[in-house]
């Protein structure tokens, strides 16, 4: 069994900066993958960046490569996702996910098999 559990979120000026953490607690494998998922409202959840928890690859959405910075921790079981030059439309619940995707779908949501509950993250424009 495996929980997740989002923290960090808040109000940001566009252009500063915030850590998200997801703090995974129950028993678990070295190799599984975590990945940030977010959606705005009335708009469609979208991948955000992933990172294997042992293996260290990391992938990015475009909309967020060279702005965000995915990694972990293992030692204390827990994700990261540093996020800087925040923009508006940033404006988003941004959840963590766990599981084992493969290399080619570590972007699509059905191959994470546990979802923490979400924090919300508002960029000021």
């Amino acid at each position: 069994q495996v929980q997740l559990v989002e923290s960090g979120g808040g109000l940001v000026q566009a252009g500063g900066s915030l850590t998200l953490s997801c703090a995974v607690s129950g028993r678990t494998f070295s190799s599984y993958a975590m990945g940030w998922f977010r959606q705005a409202p009335g708009k469609e959840g979208e991948f955000v960046a992933a990172i294997g928890w042992s293996s260290g690859t990391t992938n990015y959405a475009d909309s967020v490569k060279g702005r965000f910075t995915i990694s972990r921790d293992n030692a204390k079981n827990t994700g990261y996702l540093q996020m800087s030059s925040l923009k508006p439309e940033d404006t988003a619940v941004y959840s963590c996910a766990a599981g084992s995707p493969t290399r080619s779908h570590v972007a699509t949501p059905r191959a994470y098999g546990y979802w923490g509950q979400g924090t919300q993250v508002t960029v000021s424009s």
